[in-house]
């Protein structure tokens, strides 16, 4: 039996790495003639980086600026001139000093660095992974550290973050790195929203990143100011309206970076895990797979909307092969489940109820879930043809 792990890491646990690690070597303990291919998976988040390196990319260190402008250690994937970036990395929530939460303060220049070292370094074809920021600056800082300048009415520069952006009254952008006019970039993130509105960066991002109302308030108008200087310094219009991309699907991804991206380093969006599937060679593992196994920390609401582990299900689902999905906890009904094409799903919460000892030990748990629940199921849900395969069978849990 061929068997195929692509799991997303384990937040704060494990990396995508380790998760599949685990699984297979829990797997061969029960089973030491199964065949195991390992693809660790991400969707654009803190992880995307190691999780290219484990399927061949090389990596190349960096030091950068954090969200506070702290120095710190980071670096992107590289294949070839094709560069994978990530955000999260250099200036994302846990590159916060003492993960003290800090909204208007923190911005993305270190982010730019990468971008920036990348290019430095001669890669043409970037995908840009601006999951898990810790910033609101509406992509500021990262266009500050490409070479642009953010200047207030009198001519001063203006410190690139959230809570700065209203003194913006000018963004020069002519001092831009040359390597960007010939490269092509792409953003790779999991959501859809825009830069601004209800579903914006603002509100819908906000609290996560510490913010109170009245910080969301004055970074939505903030978000405001800075479209219409960008409309102004990209298209040279000077209407209150914004910039067109403001409105643009995933312009509100990492605080607004994907706004400044798409209106002023023309690059297109795409979904994150679709993007690192074919990056990585995923689908040519496929062929002669019997069940796929994929997972991450926690399954929910969230995880159907374009999180690694659907993803994963989706396309193994279009070849017509089963998944079994894995989480320290899983919040979905079978019958979300079998939307999304997950056969069944099995959690380290089932056989160890003490959730300290799951986040603290989850490797062994993996291991032991692997042995005593997976490979008993696993060669029935094999066999099992499709729609029947779509139901939990014994032992496993969809809650």
């Amino acid at each position: 039996m061929k068997i195929l792990i692509a799991p997303d890491k384990f937040k704060g646990s494990l990396s995508a790495a380790d998760v599949a690690a685990h699984l297979a070597a829990g797997l061969r303990s029960a089973d030491p003639a199964v065949d195991i291919v390992c693809v660790p998976v991400a969707d654009g988040g803190d992880g995307t980086v190691s999780a290219a390196v484990s399927a061949g990319y090389r990596y190349v260190p960096v030091q950068v600026h954090g969200p506070l402008g702290d120095a710190v250690d980071s670096g992107y994937a590289r294949l070839g001139d094709a560069a994978l970036i990530e955000l999260a990395d250099a200036c994302g929530l846990a590159r916060l000093p003492g993960d003290v939460l800090a909204p208007l303060a923190s911005t993305t220049v270190g982010f730019g660095e990468l971008i920036r070292a990348a290019l430095d370094d001669g890669c043409r074809d970037l995908v840009l992974a601006i999951g898990g920021s810790a910033s609101t600056d509406g992509g500021a800082g990262m266009l500050v550290a490409l070479g642009g300048r953010l200047l207030d009415r009198a001519g001063n520069d203006v410190l690139p973050a959230g809570g700065h952006l209203t003194q913006i009254h000018h963004a020069d952008l002519t001092g831009l790195h040359p390597g960007l006019s010939v490269a092509t970039i792409v953003l790779a993130c999991d959501v859809n929203n825009p830069l601004l509105g209800p579903t914006g960066a603002a509100a819908t991002y906000g609290p996560q990143k510490g913010c109170s109302a009245n910080d969301i308030a004055a970074l939505e108008a903030a978000l405001q100011h800075w479209s219409t200087v960008l409309d102004r310094a990209t298209a040279g219009r000077s209407g209150s309206n914004g910039h067109p991309a403001a409105a643009a699907a995933g312009a509100g991804a990492a605080g607004g970076v994907g706004f400044a991206a798409l209106a002023v380093l023309s690059a297109t969006a795409e979904p994150g895990i679709d993007l690192f599937l074919e990056l990585t060679g995923f689908h040519r593992h496929l062929p002669g797979t019997d069940v796929v196994i994929t997972g991450e920390g926690r399954l929910d609401e969230q995880t159907l909307h374009g999180k690694a582990p659907a993803g994963v299900a989706a396309a193994a689902r279009s070849a017509d092969i089963p998944v079994i999905a894995v989480a320290g906890r899983s919040e979905l009904t079978d019958a979300q489940l079998a939307s999304s094409g997950i056969t069944a799903t099995y959690a380290l919460l089932d056989i160890e109820p003490d959730l300290t000892r799951c986040l603290t030990e989850p490797g062994a748990l993996l291991e032991q879930l692997a042995a005593d629940r997976i490979i008993p199921d696993i060669a029935r849900i094999a066999r099992t043809p499709q729609p029947e395969r779509f139901a939990a069978p014994s032992g496993a849990s969809a809650r």
